[in-house]
């Protein structure tokens, strides 16, 4: 299962999160660590270079994007390399949406449409598509045409 999926900006603040079977009362556990674990390691990394980290059981992979910092964590079948399947997916979605790696304002500029792509990738914890195409029409609002 994807437990979370986390975008923040350079200065760890949260710009979108989404948490799947985390219960409350850890959220902001996760929050911190991840935002530690990025301002600790994300430094001098190439837009795209992916890194993983492994806490406990859970496989956590992340990168950065222009000024965006994006985190995957995942457990259970969702290990270092199934999780980075859904990272590249994810940043190929914002490239998309955003035009070009984003800056922090065009991020917040291109709010809705990311994560309308965010729910159309990842639903309930599990990669839902993965298709390029396929998540802009759907991002389009608009019935797929063939499945």
């Amino acid at each position: 299962m994807i437990l979370a999926v986390l975008f923040a900006n350079a200065e760890g603040n949260i710009l979108i999160e989404r948490f799947h079977g985390v219960p409350a009362e850890e959220r902001l556990h996760w929050r911190s660590f991840l935002v530690k674990l990025g301002a600790d390691n994300l430094k001098g990394v190439k837009n795209e270079e992916l890194l993983v980290a492994c806490h406990k059981s859970v496989y956590i992979v992340y990168t950065i994007l222009g000024d965006v910092s994006i985190y995957v964590v995942g457990k259970d079948e969702y290990d270092e390399l199934a999780l980075s399947e859904v990272i590249f997916t994810i940043t190929s979605a914002v490239k998309d949406v955003c035009g070009k790696p984003p800056t922090e304002r065009r991020f917040l500029d291109k709010y809705g449409r990311i994560c309308l792509c965010l729910d159309e990738i990842v639903w309930k914890g599990y990669l839902e598509n993965t298709e390029k195409e396929r998540i802009k029409r759907l991002i389009r609002l608009k019935p797929p045409t063939e499945f």
